[in-house]
Formats: structure tokens, C-alpha cells, sequence
């Protein structure tokens, strides 16, 4: 009667234990699909967070706080799960109930530390989606622009080799198309080359602009020969023409310093120098032209007339301001009174606007104008003496003049406001 009585209370016992054990393993079945779905929860996340990082490096870096307390949680959670497993043996079927049922309150436990964590994770993940979302336009504009990249690219890379073909020489813009082909291997790479999304779409149009360059220099290679001849008569043509300048440039000279004070020439006496220095450093430049012709170096071809016709520009603009002079200085002296009067009416013309004005004379353009009427009433004096200055006269007239535009400038700029 008592071993019956044990047997039925050990019976009793095993069978308890073996509920609790089969709530255990359902426990730890529901702990594992909870980690499962955080595991998968934490990689989407990092997978946003560098798309995003490819995309807007600020943005990312705005946000970056908030996953990464996200990730911290999701690895505690998953560092917890782990050692409660490892802690209970359910394999075995001979532990007593305490034991399993200490299991099954222990991964109840963590697998509502894993779904907490989950949540923070799609927490994290949606503010990552937002600004995903506020990009998804800016994607949608780089993808023409790529293309528009390659096409240009590939038109640049089939001028340069119908160029070479021709006979031309090409090592300069196929080096230039080696760097484009660079710049575009970037945007291809992973992560838009680190470039982000606005920098992507400025680099793609950077080396669509510079491909369609090298692509019209390349096909102008084949016109090179015809052009680079007509600008050398042209230049030429220039140099002979400054040079027919020189002789009526030192007649000037001889003009001034004869006929007028030190004071309305000084500031020109070395233009014939110049002048003739300029000119020797455009025949150097033509020279250098035509050797970089002969060697097809049409760069430098360019290079060498642009710095010619710059010599050119400037021994003329030298020969117009001494010829320029003597007759601005004949018109002076034959009718002083003129360059005065223009004067005086833009003085006049200021001083009509100041009074004019909405609300009076203002006191500080009235100080300004009276000053510009002392200064032009006084001008004259500089033409007394023997020996007049009527070049300081002129600046002294065109200077009152700027200065009552000025004034005039600064009225309308108030009245506009």
C-alpha cells in the first residue's frame, strides 16, 4: 500500500516536471524567433543607416545616436539570450520541475528583452526611412545624370579615337579622358565613391560638361592645322599694325614734351619702351606657336596666341593712351571752357536730384555736392602760369564728376528702399 502510495506521487512528480519542461522548450522556441526577428531587425537597420551614410553624411551623422543606442540594446538583449540558454539544459528530461520552470520564467523574460529591443530598432529604422524618403527625389535626379555622364564619355571617347585615326595627335585629351574615366568609375563604386547623393549629382555633371569639352576639342583637332593658320596671320596682321603705331606713338612723345608740362606726359614716358618690348615678346610667343604647330601640341598652340594677342592688347592699349593724350590735351587747350561746363552740369544735375528728394536735402550729400562746387570753381587755376597743367586740369574735372555721380548713385539707392 505505501509503494503504491510513493509510486503515485512519483508518477505525479515526473508528470509536472514534464509540463513544465514542454512549457520550457515552447519557452525558449518563442526566445529564439524573438531573437531571430531582432537579428534581422538590427542588420535592416545598419543596412539603412549606410545607405543613408552613401546618401547624406550629415544626415546619418544627425541620427547616428539613436541606432547606435538601439544597437547597444539589441546586443545586450542578444548577450542575455545567449546566456540563458547556455545556463538551462532542456535536452535533458530528468531535471526537476523547479529547474524547468525556472528556465521557462528566465527566456519569458528575455524574449520580452528581445521584442523590446526589436521595437527600438524599428524605432530607429523609421527615423532612418524619413530621411531615406526626403533623398528619394534626389535619386530619382541622379540616375539621368549618370547617364547623361557616360553618354558624354563614350561620345568623347569616339572623338579621340576618330582624331587618332586621322592622324592626329591625341595624348593630351586621351590623358584628360583617363581622369573623366576615373571620375566616373567613383560614382559606380559603393557607396556613390563617398561622394554622397549631392555630390554625386554635381560630379556626374561635372564630367558630363568636361566630356562634351574634350569631345568638340578632340573633333577640332581634325580643323587644327587650318585654324591655327589663320590665327597666325591674324596676330601677325596685329603685330605689323602695333608696329606702324610706334613711329606716330614716339611723334606724340616729342609732341608732348615739347608743347606741354612734365605734369600731362610723365606718366607716359616710358610707353615706347614698353610698347616695344611687348611686341618683341609677341613675335617670341608667334615663334613658340609655330614650333608647338609643327609638333601637333595644339594646347600649347593655344596657349602660345592667347599670350601673343595679351602682348599685343597691351602694347596698344599703351599706343592709344599717348596718342589719346595729345588729342584729349589739343582739345583741352583749344577749349578749356567745355570739360568745365560738362562738369558743372553733372554737379547741377546731382544737386537738382538732392533738393528734389522726398523729404529735403539731405545735410550729408549737400556737404558732399558743395565740396565737388568749391573743388570745380578752383579747377581753373591749374591752367594759370606759363606752363599749364591741362592734364591735371582734365582728372581734376573727371574726378568731380565721378564724385557727383557717386552722390547721385547713393540718392536713388536711398529712395529705392
Amino acid at each position: 500500500m505505501y509503494r503504491s502510495g510513493d509510486s503515485r506521487r512519483r508518477g505525479r512528480r515526473d508528470q509536472r516536471a514534464a509540463e513544465a519542461r514542454a512549457a520550457a522548450l515552447a519557452a525558449k522556441a518563442e526566445a529564439a524567433q524573438a531573437f531571430y526577428e531582432m537579428d534581422l531587425a538590427q542588420k535592416h537597420l545598419a543596412g539603412r543607416l549606410s545607405l543613408l551614410e552613401d546618401l547624406d553624411r550629415a544626415a546619418a551623422d544627425r541620427l547616428r545616436s539613436r541606432p547606435e543606442r538601439a544597437g547597444a540594446g539589441a546586443d545586450a538583449a542578444a548577450l542575455d539570450y545567449i546566456t540563458v540558454v547556455d545556463s538551462h539544459d532542456l535536452d535533458s528530461e530528468d531535471r526537476p520541475y523547479v529547474e524547468y520552470e525556472a528556465a521557462r520564467f528566465a527566456l519569458s523574460a528575455t524574449t520580452t528583452a528581445l521584442r523590446r529591443a526589436s521595437s527600438e530598432l524599428a524605432g530607429a529604422t523609421a527615423a532612418v526611412d524619413s530621411e531615406l524618403a526626403r533623398l528619394e527625389g534626389g535619386l530619382e535626379g541622379l540616375a539621368p545624370r549618370l547617364r547623361a555622364a557616360r553618354e558624354a564619355f563614350q561620345a568623347a571617347q569616339e572623338a579621340v579615337s576618330a582624331a587618332r585615326e586621322a592622324g592626329m595627335r591625341t595624348e593630351e585629351v586621351a590623358a584628360d579622358l583617363a581622369v573623366l574615366q576615373g571620375l566616373l568609375a567613383e560614382l559606380t563604386a559603393p557607396g556613390l565613391g563617398g561622394l554622397g547623393l549631392q555630390g554625386a549629382m554635381a560630379r556626374a555633371e561635372e564630367v558630363a560638361d568636361r566630356a562634351a569639352a574634350l569631345a568638340e576639342e578632340a573633333r577640332n583637332l581634325a580643323v587644327a592645322v587650318r585654324k591655327t593658320r589663320n590665327d597666325l596671320a591674324s596676330v601677325r596682321t596685329r603685330v605689323q599694325m602695333v608696329s606702324g603705331r610706334r613711329e606716330r606713338v614716339d611723334e606724340a612723345m616729342s609732341l608732348l614734351r615739347r608743347r606741354y608740362s612734365a605734369s600731362c606726359w610723365q606718366d607716359l614716358q616710358g610707353a615706347p619702351n614698353a610698347i616695344a618690348q611687348a611686341l618683341e615678346r609677341a613675335l617670341e610667343r608667334i615663334a613658340e606657336t609655330e614650333r608647338a604647330a609643327a609638333e601637333q601640341e595644339w594646347r600649347d598652340v593655344a596657349r602660345s596666341l592667347a599670350a601673343a594677342r595679351t602682348e599685343l592688347k597691351d602694347a596698344e592699349r599703351r599706343a592709344r593712351a599717348v596718342t589719346g593724350r595729345v588729342e584729349e590735351l589739343a582739345e583741352a587747350e583749344r577749349d578749356p571752357d567745355r570739360p568745365l561746363e560738362q562738369a558743372r552740369f553733372t554737379v547741377r544735375d546731382a544737386q537738382r536730384l538732392a533738393v528734389a528728394a522726398p523729404g529735403g536735402l539731405d545735410p550729408r550729400h549737400a556737404r558732399a555736392l558743395d565740396a565737388l562746387a568749391g573743388r570745380l570753381e578752383r579747377a581753373p587755376g591749374l591752367l594759370q602760369g606759363p606752363h599749364p597743367d591741362y592734364w591735371g586740369y582734365l582728372r581734376e574735372l573727371r574726378a568731380i564728376s565721378t564724385g557727383a555721380r557717386d552722390v547721385v548713385e547713393v540718392i536713388r539707392d536711398e529712395l529705392s528702399r
